[in-house]
């Protein structure tokens, strides 16, 4: 069965006709010409897989608020400087989130701890439900943190309907970063039709859940949330150039803290202050850091210390810091600052990161204020984009700057690659036809043990009806993850959910979970490719070793981050 994202449109017959566009703006285009670039088309073929449904069903739970989405963000981009910074970065995101989301969710019987008839019964709104929250995860951004206009120089608001004429767009200077997810709820019914609203309504858990993502409560969104951010993560990760796996194991707050940590040790240890060649100024109220300079050491430092999920590129780490309120927003709501630095005869211009002098020493003594000045220079008004702008210690004066309209910027979409080998969907679900949509999971019923083994896990360390990282134990923590001990672990769950009759071999049950378990692949390898890991057990009289699986992330089985076995040492 072949669908209308595999075809390539012939001439310009998916866009409208139109006169030339002036320069500077962008044309709005019908949603099924946004979808049909190539690499959208692999994302939503991913996404139909998924979803196994047939086509009409995928056209109206899924590629219809896909479509309205389109028609709405069209060419905006995600954000300023940061992921998904380029026209059309806006859809990408969007695209991508539902695709990892629903690829999360094969892992999770929802809602946990109900009968599995009713998990069964449910399995298609709640991946609905999901996959709504995944996509309208920064719809509230087109809302607050840009600022659209038509040619007429008229303000384009998303509640006005679907953009329908030449437009462009600049981001809001002095925007609160934290605004855009409650601005969701503006527009979210805009997106997802009644009758989508009216069936997911019908499911009280699932639906509470996802009016609190909505609404930016995460914390009380259960594994709705959960799959969302973790979702979130990956895709941000993969565009900036971080570790996508190394992302779904990062508690979401560690970032800010190895930035933070990162900083006060290059501004106590390493970098000069207040002489020239200095790398940083400290004065009265504020302590200017040279850009380039710091940026790179910071980056260089946390690496060393095997910190992942660090951006590659100076502009997207500039924006980590700006978004995690380390540095301070210049009043064009930029985190890059233009100053000249002045002390008797000696002058000279840099680009700086600003911040609050309490954020390095709080209370400690700090060095002695530089005597000369630094002042900033403002920058002119923003121009229609001001995306991906090179940033280096002589800028450029504003006579000397490139102004280039959205559509002239270019954007590499290598990094979708190695996002859809991440996302690949198991072989054991393929139907064997690469032009329709594969069958569902629930109705296979070697996907189905190493579910439920999964769930019974992860509801057997909520409830701790499994005891962890006691000396009989199945499961410990090891590396900031679970480490589950075999056979042990599938010969219980065999014993509480497998009845065998009178003389039948009981080694053939506890093999047969484990080898389901492995097809769900959320387990690491070693490098030589073995699933099985050793750990080296360190007891006050005695040393022994365990054999197991080492999870590729704790989030499979909690949203806490697990302290780590002291008694358990990997052997690599």
């Amino acid at each position: 069965m072949k669908r209308w994202w595999f075809k390539h449109p012939k001439g310009n017959a998916a866009e409208p006709s139109r006169a030339p566009t002036p320069v500077g703006f962008l044309l709005p285009l019908p949603s099924e010409s946004l979808l049909c670039a190539d690499h959208r088309k692999k994302l939503l073929e991913r996404i139909w897989q998924y979803t196994a449904l047939s086509e009409s069903q995928f056209d109206e739970l899924y590629l219809d608020p896909i479509r309205r989405y389109a028609s709405y963000v069209q060419q905006l981009p995600a954000s300023e400087s940061h992921h998904h910074a380029y026209p059309g970065g806006m859809l990408d995101h969007g695209l991508e989130l539902v695709a990892c989301s629903l690829k999360l969710r094969q892992s999770y019987l929802l809602p946990s701890g109900a009968a599995p008839e009713d998990q069964a019964a449910q399995a298609d709104a709640w991946s609905a439900a999901i996959a709504y929250g995944a996509l309208l995860h920064d719809i509230g951004k087109i809302a607050v943190d840009l600022q659209v206009e038509y040619q007429n120089g008229e303000v384009w608001h998303p509640w006005h309907g679907p953009l329908n004429q030449h437009y462009r767009f600049r981001y809001v200077a002095g925007r609160d970063y934290q605004l855009h997810g409650a601005a969701t709820g503006l527009l979210y019914t805009q997106i997802l039709a009644p009758r989508l609203l009216d069936w997911l309504s019908h499911y009280p858990v699932l639906w509470s859940h996802l009016l609190f993502l909505l609404a930016n409560h995460y914390e009380h969104a259960g594994t709705l949330g959960e799959l969302v951010l973790q979702a979130d993560r990956v895709s941000t990760a993969q565009n900036i150039g971080a570790n996508p796996t190394k992302a779904l194991q990062t508690p979401k707050h560690s970032l800010q803290h190895h930035l933070l940590m990162g900083l006060r040790h290059l501004i106590k240890n390493e970098l000069k202050l207040n002489q020239p060649g200095a790398a940083g100024w400290l004065t009265k109220d504020h302590l200017w850091l040279v850009s380039k300079t710091s940026t790179d050491k910071l980056r260089a430092y946390l690496l060393a210390q095997a910190v992942d999920g660090i951006p590659s590129s100076n502009i997207a780490l500039f924006d980590e810091l700006q978004s995690h309120g380390l540095v301070d927003t210049t009043p064009e709501g930029k985190a890059v600052w233009s100053a000249t630095v002045a002390d008797d005869d000696w002058q000279h211009r840099f680009t700086f990161l600003r911040l609050q002098p309490s954020l390095v020493w709080a209370n400690e003594p700090r060095p002695d204020c530089f005597s000369g000045t630094v002042e900033p220079m403002m920058d002119g008004p923003l121009m229609t984009s001001e995306i991906n702008e090179p940033v280096t210690d002589q800028p450029q004066t504003a006579s000397e700057e490139k102004q280039q309209a959205p559509e002239q910027l270019s954007q590499d979409f290598d990094y979708l690659d190695d996002l859809m080998d991440m996302l690949q969907v198991p072989a054991e679900l393929e139907t064997g036809s690469n032009t329709g949509p594969l069958e569902s999971a629930a109705a296979q019923p070697q996907d189905g043990v190493g579910l439920a083994f999964l769930e019974w896990l992860r509801d057997g360390i909520h409830t701790r009806r499994l005891v962890v990282n006691d000396s009989k134990a199945k499961v410990h923590t090891v590396d900031g993850t679970f480490f589950l001990v075999t056979p042990g672990i599938f010969q219980r769950y065999a014993a509480e959910h497998l009845e065998q009759p009178d003389g039948a071999d009981q080694k053939e049950p506890w093999r047969r979970i484990q080898r389901h378990f492995e097809k769900l692949g959320i387990h690491q390898k070693r490098a030589n490719g073995q699933n099985i890991w050793t750990c080296a057990v360190r007891g006050p009289r005695k040393t022994s070793v365990l054999n197991g699986y080492l999870l590729l992330g704790a989030a499979e089985l909690t949203s806490e981050h697990p302290v780590d076995n002291p008694y358990l040492a990997l052997i690599r």
